[in-house]
């Protein structure tokens, strides 16, 4: 029982991180000017080193455990350094729907091979089942966009955002399962989290030396760098290292499904992207996908 309590907690933590992240694209909308990579570099660097300040006397701790596993340590903070460029740029190309529905929709399938293939977990039949109707809507979802009203997603552009998204979701995989990986070694889901942000910081922060131009250049340009920093990385990833700590990272990329919902539904009534009804088709599959995680948690996933 109290296994099913941790994993219905583990679940809505993961499900609230999701509504956080979901705001992102149409929040950097409110700044063309600033590039994509240096909202990228900046959101995850300094929210790297706000959840190094908070975790700091749990990282003290851990930092020992989390030195005994630098392989996984290198992997999680390359991913984490890499995802931010990849997601950004790929919104930047292809729209924020797009952009963000197959970043994140292309994670459960990448986070389920590399536990398959490193941590030789099972994969349960309802995953299987959740991520095909999952994979089905994320098609739909990408065809469905209305393209009559916008020319400036060529499709050269958006097949290369597309790709991007795709690089974004196997790093995306790829620092949920190193985060679920040092907690099963012992390490605390903070200082997890922590550990790894922290490094990637150290490779990202520089990179505004380059491309950080217009970052402040503007009132609406630091509200929407300061609110990506502390809302969505800083707290949605503290939210998700706490979820992690309850349930596997392959489940727990697949329920964060909700943020290309929640960001489609943004991007269609405050930016103005339009979709034909079989994006619309495709929206209720992965809302179908999602429930399938949700409504009966499998704690041997």
């Amino acid at each position: 029982m109290e296994n099913h309590h941790g994993n219905f907690k583990g679940i809505i933590a993961i499900i609230i991180a999701s509504f956080l992240w979901g705001t992102t694209g149409t929040a950097a909308s409110y700044s063309p000017d600033v590039s994509p990579l240096a909202i990228g570099a900046f959101s995850m660097g300094i929210g790297g080193v706000l959840l190094v300040i908070t975790a700091r006397k749990k990282l003290f701790i851990d930092y020992k455990l989390m030195s005994k596993l630098p392989k996984v340590l290198l992997l999680g903070a390359v991913s984490i350094a890499i995802y931010p460029l990849a997601f950004y740029t790929s919104m930047h190309l292809s729209g924020v729907a797009i952009g963000t529905v197959v970043s994140i929709a292309t994670a459960p399938f990448f986070a389920a091979i590399l536990e398959r293939l490193i941590s030789k977990k099972n994969i349960s039949l309802q995953w299987i089942l959740s991520f095909v109707i999952g994979a089905i809507g994320i098609a739909l979802l990408t065809l469905g966009k209305d393209q009559s009203n916008n020319t400036a997603y060529s499709i050269h552009q958006q097949s290369i955002g597309i790709i991007l998204g795709c690089i974004a979701g196997l790093t995306y995989a790829g620092y949920s399962w190193a985060a679920r990986c040092l907690i099963e070694s012992g390490v605390h889901s903070k200082s997890s989290m922590s550990g790894l942000f922290g490094c990637a910081a150290l490779l990202l922060l520089p990179s505004l030396w380059f491309t950080g131009d217009n970052l402040f250049s503007s009132s609406t340009n630091t509200l929407v760098s300061l609110y990506m920093a502390v809302i969505p990385m800083f707290l949605g990833y503290l939210l998700f290292g706490f979820g992690l700590s309850f349930i596997d990272a392959s489940k727990a990329t697949l329920i964060t499904l909700i943020e290309p919902l929640v960001a489609t539904v943004l991007a269609v009534f405050i930016i103005g992207e339009r979709f034909k009804m079989i994006g619309w088709v495709g929206i209720a599959l992965v809302s179908i996908c999602l429930l399938m995680q949700t409504i009966k948690p499998q704690s041997q996933l």
